[in-house]
């Protein structure tokens, strides 16, 4: 049923490589044994793959190696129904169906946070490249910790970045590339402790 909903069997055993395999990358011949597949057939669907943005490629070696795009809009969907999930595993939840308290929760705990932004593959039409900003002066294992809990809710990696109080607010006053990038696209403020952010 799923090599006829998706028209290609070569496509869906793709599909079920690159989602089982998460941040792991794999050169043309590596992938044919892997699946099972003709070699032309392969590199077509790649191609086709490639295309609409579901998988990157990326040059080492003199080779050419391709992995799942965990930034693609329709990641945690295909994933939902190609990745192999133990039967324990929760569902991957998007910061949509999260009510915000709960997160607000999870990084409010943070020792010396004051600034906390959801953007990027977090929210929906976010062009982001960074999902999670946290200002504050915090310990760098608890902020991994929180990254971590929001990644095995999302089911995909974040980037998130860091940046002391002082910084932020000198490169929000400057108008800084980086800051106003995020603030420009769709995001949500989890937690605004100084209300620097008095607008949201």
């Amino acid at each position: 049923m799923i090599d006829a909903l998706f028209g290609s069997k070569t496509r869906v055993k793709l599909l079920h490589l690159f989602l089982n395999n998460s941040g792991q990358s794999f050169y043309v011949r590596e992938i044919t044994r892997k699946i099972g597949e003709q070699i032309n057939s392969v590199r077509r669907e790649l191609a086709n793959m490639l295309e609409v943005g579901i998988i990157t490629s990326a040059s080492s070696d003199n080779k050419l190696y391709y992995q799942v795009n965990q930034r693609c809009d329709y990641y945690v969907p295909l994933k939902n129904i190609f990745a192999t999930v133990k039967p324990e595993a929760a569902s991957p939840l998007s910061v949509d169906q999260v009510i915000s308290e709960d997160y607000n929760s999870l990084f409010s705990d943070i020792a010396g946070v004051r600034l906390v932004i959801f953007a990027g593959v977090l929210i929906r039409g976010s062009g982001s490249p960074v999902d999670v900003l946290l200002v504050g002066n915090m310990a760098t294992q608890r902020v991994k910790l929180a990254i971590k809990e929001v990644e095995k809710n999302e089911g995909r990696d974040i980037n998130y970045s860091v940046l002391s109080y002082d910084e932020f607010y000198y490169r929000l006053s400057v108008k800084d590339r980086f800051i106003t990038e995020i603030l420009n696209n769709k995001h949500k403020v989890i937690i605004d402790k100084d209300k620097v952010l008095v607008k949201e």
